[in-house]
């Protein structure tokens, strides 16, 4: 396991855990962040910090203190070599 905060931008990885205050958990929790969901690191902002994570279909910006307290899995597999863009293509064809 590793630190949400440690995944490269265009890897993925599998939550297991989130080590943060019952307040914060339950903030991320409503928007996606569950145990067994594929969390994506989209993009950094210039300076390294904040990262854009894809996770349930959102894209939501966390900065490194709070993703470094998610634990995380690396994806293998299928899974792991699927692009952001394959799994949602609508989102391409917008960018155009």
């Amino acid at each position: 396991m590793s630190a949400l905060s440690e995944l490269n931008v265009g890897q993925r990885g599998i939550l297991e855990a989130l080590d943060l205050p019952e307040s914060v958990q339950n903030h991320l929790m409503h928007m996606g962040f569950v145990p067994g969901s594929c969390i994506c690191a989209l993009r950094r902002a210039p300076a390294g910090d904040p990262t854009v994570y894809s996770v349930d279909g959102m894209e939501i910006a966390l900065r490194r203190e709070t993703a470094g307290a998610i634990r995380v899995r690396t994806c293998t597999g299928a899974m792991a070599n699927s692009s952001y863009t394959e799994e949602l293509p609508e989102l391409t064809e917008a960018t155009r």
